[in-house]
């Protein structure tokens, strides 16, 4: 069935229980997960001008932010240890999320995503835009919605 199961994660509480469900599938059907996280580049790297407040913000905040990026890795590494599950870790840096995990499920031969969609419904989504939506419609694999709960 599946053997190779991509997980997107962000550290956002939801997140967490993609974590769990997704090391609980994985160790029922016997496979191995691929952990994904991307961070989008910075306006400093999109606009490299100095002085601008914002963008000295944001050179400040890269480090933290890839050093944040690298604890999500190690502890979803961590629990699927814990659990039996042979788990590796990719993190894109710079790409549009969904063009990434697209990316990173067919580099890593995936063949199942699961992801866990917020729901922002009528009046969020066309605010803020939905990452599940994209990859729904660009994504070629099966994928496995959670909502959070």
């Amino acid at each position: 069935m599946f053997k190779r199961i991509l997980v997107p994660v962000d550290g956002t509480e939801p997140t967490e229980q993609v974590v769990h469900a997704s090391i609980e599938l994985a160790r029922q059907l016997q496979a191995s997960i691929t952990c994904f996280v991307t961070e989008p580049a910075s306006p400093s790297e999109l606009v490299p001008r100095r002085g601008f407040p914002v963008v000295e913000e944001a050179v400040e905040h890269a480090p933290e932010t890839l050093a944040r990026a690298h604890r999500l890795l190690r502890q979803f590494e961590g629990c699927a240890h814990v659990a039996g599950v042979a788990c590796n870790v990719v993190l894109d840096h710079g790409s549009r999320s969904d063009k990434a995990l697209m990316a990173a499920a067919e580099s890593c031969g995936c063949d199942l995503m699961l992801m866990v969609t917020t729901g922002r419904g009528v009046f969020g989504e066309p605010l803020f835009g939905s990452q599940t939506k994209a990859v729904l419609a660009g994504c070629r694999l099966p994928m496995l919605l959670l909502l959070p709960q």
